[in-house]
């Protein structure tokens, strides 16, 4: 390919029988293309990490909540959770059944609480209250419960969640108040969990984080124990996004057989023959998807390069919001002379001065009329973007099996800023 910057999704195929500017020239930009062979990879390295009878893998959707995308997901085994009524509207929409649904609830309201009942599902609470408020409405049901194990993991604050500095969890020095609400309402509990955070890297935490939970399950009373159905160990796990840098990958090699291990001894030792789960969102969508953009200035305050693009934060907030990295491709019309190295920054469109989606990054010279691909966009992406300033969200497209491009969700169009108003005439 004749791209000035673009050896990794070359390596891989990534856009199939299309390039990256024909699709920026058919659908426009901003645009999500997602990769249908690299989610379904994604999804077999996580079911491949035990063979352990009731090993399972949960895919957090609120990564993406695509139901195209989602559908491949449940094809490759992994069941879901839901937390939002808009959450489980969407896996249902993919085909999700009842048992292949947890509700992950955080502050719910009794309306979602009674929605989730409706719909037969299993719900998390994640503290006393919540679990009195279900109690209220569920007596004599199931309740699953998420336990804070004191263990946090994250390259952000704000995407720890678990430890001390965050609003997830019971604190399992609770469990005695647990079980008076669990006997006040006639409850069972009938599954255990944690999160301890977002981006792990290496599976020594992960694993501690687990054997917390694994230990505290042997501490509940012989027939809670025996009534227990899931034990959830959460997610986070993390990709290299520092692609061009040859960050190394998460070695799932090694924590599979370690976590296979650590549950198939405990179960051997405890008899216990519910489900195992792991919650991961970022590693099954992340690296399955590209965001590409237009760059349409380009200039110099004093000494500071500005690359200024279609790519505001309304489309990708991760960097704005985490200081979340992403790699750069550039897709420009190379003339066989090539461009020097710069130090550049990468901005969007937004009226704000945190509108940056790569900061002083040495990169070819970037000039007016190239395309841009942001790696690794499928998590947190489109799920997270807004109408701030009022600007449409993207379309979505998918590279399916064969190579061709399939249109997942439309552009929006200045119609849909005002579908949901009133009074206007």
């Amino acid at each position: 390919m004749s791209d000035i910057r673009s050896s990794y999704t070359d390596d891989l195929q990534f856009y199939g029988r299309h390039t990256p500017r024909e699709l920026a020239e058919t659908f426009g930009t901003p645009l999500y293309v997602y990769n249908e062979n690299v989610l379904r990879q994604r999804c077999r390295d996580l079911m491949g990490l035990s063979k352990h009878p009731g090993f399972g893998v949960n895919y957090s959707i609120k990564a993406n909540a695509n139901p195209v995308l989602l559908r491949m997901v449940r094809e490759e085994g992994l069941v879901v959770d839901a937390m939002s009524p808009g959450e489980l509207y969407m896996d249902q929409l993919a085909g999700f059944s009842s048992e292949q649904i947890l509700y992950i609830s955080n502050n719910n309201s009794r309306e979602e609480l009674k929605n989730a009942l409706k719909h037969n599902l299993l719900v998390s609470v994640d503290s006393l209250s919540q679990l009195d408020d279900l109690g209220a409405i569920n007596w004599g049901g199931k309740v699953m419960v998420r336990f804070n194990p004191g263990i946090g993991a994250g390259h952000h604050a704000k995407v720890v969640t678990a430890g001390k500095e965050t609003k997830f969890g019971v604190n399992p020095g609770q469990m005695d108040e647990v079980f008076a609400l669990l006997k006040k309402h006639n409850m069972t509990l009938a599954g255990i969990n944690q999160h301890i955070g977002s981006l792990f890297m290496e599976a020594e935490g992960y694993l501690n984080a687990a054997e917390v939970l694994l230990h505290m399950a042997e501490q509940l009373p012989e027939s809670a124990l025996k009534a227990l159905e899931i034990i959830d160990f959460g997610g986070g796990f993390g990709i290299p996004y520092h692609k061009y840098e040859e960050q190394p990958r998460l070695d799932m090699a090694e924590l599979g057989s370690r976590l296979h291990a650590l549950i198939s001894d405990w179960a051997g030792k405890t008899g216990y023959t519910g489900r195992f789960l792991v919650e991961p969102g970022r590693y099954v969508a992340a690296e399955c998807s590209v965001l590409l953009g237009s760059v349409h200035a380009v200039k110099n305050n004093g000494e500071k390069r500005y690359v200024g693009t279609d790519l505001g934060f309304n489309v990708l907030v991760r960097p704005a919001m985490y200081d979340s990295f992403h790699d750069v491709e550039i897709y420009g019309k190379a003339d066989g002379n090539p461009r020097k190295e710069m130090v550049q920054t990468v901005v969007g469109n937004i009226c704000e001065s945190g509108d940056i989606l790569a900061k002083d990054r040495e990169l070819p010279e970037i000039c007016e009329g190239d395309v841009l691909g942001i790696l690794d966009a499928g998590a947190y992406g489109f799920t997270m973007s807004s109408n701030y300033n009022q600007r449409q969200r993207p379309a979505e497209v998918l590279i399916q099996s064969d190579g061709t491009a399939r249109l997942i969700r439309r552009r929006e169009s200045l119609e849909d800023l005002v579908s949901c108003l009133e009074g206007l005439n």
